[in-house]
């Protein structure tokens, strides 16, 4: 009886786990434009000239790629856990900026958390190595690539943290700030890489610019979000 039971109880974890599964697929089909417009949102108020404790011009300027997560969710006690997802582009050869590639972050965090946190994050790619593990569509944040928490300040030098390949922007809305991604880890979205394009597309040619070019009007937006960014940070 107790055998019967134990067997009916994960019978039902594993069909809650799949119908929380399909959800999510649907969910990033039906999201994914609405994920572009708010990550166009971000970069916009985080790298305005009125900002507060904006990024830096020259990181700006010298980023070689740009990942945007609205709305990371951090949560626990004592051990947490953060998960989010999220949309990249990459400098191509034409010295424009690539379709967006979508990804999700997730990993766990140790320190003295109670409660909950949301929170926007950008990650700036600041060199070639950072920027050849984004392009693999799974890395682990801090091993593949080294991150540090990006100097801020429209006018502050980013020399402190420029050996680190990702340099991490983040606005919190909730309980307590403080946030770090490394040990998190980054992988492509391929439910959502579906929704936008229409099949696979791998990570390295969208970033790379070889993907063919996503025509929405949320995707133009934000791109030129980012073109507009490195284009102030130059005046």
């Amino acid at each position: 009886m107790k055998a019967l039971w134990i067997a009916s109880l994960l019978t039902a974890f594993a069909i809650a786990a799949l119908g929380q599964n399909n959800s999510q697929t649907n969910q990033s089909a039906a999201g994914i434009d609405n994920e572009l417009t708010n990550a166009a949102q971000i970069v916009q108020q985080m790298t305005g000239p009125n900002a507060n404790a904006g990024i830096p011009g020259d990181v700006l300027q010298n980023a070689k790629c740009i990942a945007v997560i609205p709305n990371l969710i951090q949560a626990g006690f004592v051990v947490g856990g953060r998960h989010g997802s999220g949309v990249a582009t990459c400098r191509t050869s034409g010295n424009g900026w690539s379709s967006p590639a979508p990804f999700s972050l997730t990993g766990a965090s140790f320190g003295a958390q109670i409660g909950g946190q949301s929170i926007d994050l950008i990650m700036m790619v600041m060199n070639q190595n950072g920027m050849q593990a984004l392009e693999s569509g799974h890395f682990k944040v801090g091993a593949e690539a080294s991150a540090a928490a990006g100097p801020v300040g429209r006018q502050a030098a980013a020399s402190g943290g420029w050996k680190a390949a990702i340099l991490t922007y983040s606005r919190s809305k909730g309980a307590y700030a403080g946030a770090t991604v490394k040990g998190a880890e980054l992988q492509q979205d391929d439910s959502a890489t579906k929704a936008l394009y229409g099949s696979d597309v791998s990570f390295s040619k969208i970033l790379g610019g070889q993907a063919p070019q996503v025509r929405t009007a949320q995707a133009h937006d934000f791109i030129m979000a980012v073109q507009n960014a490195e284009q102030s940070a130059s005046q």
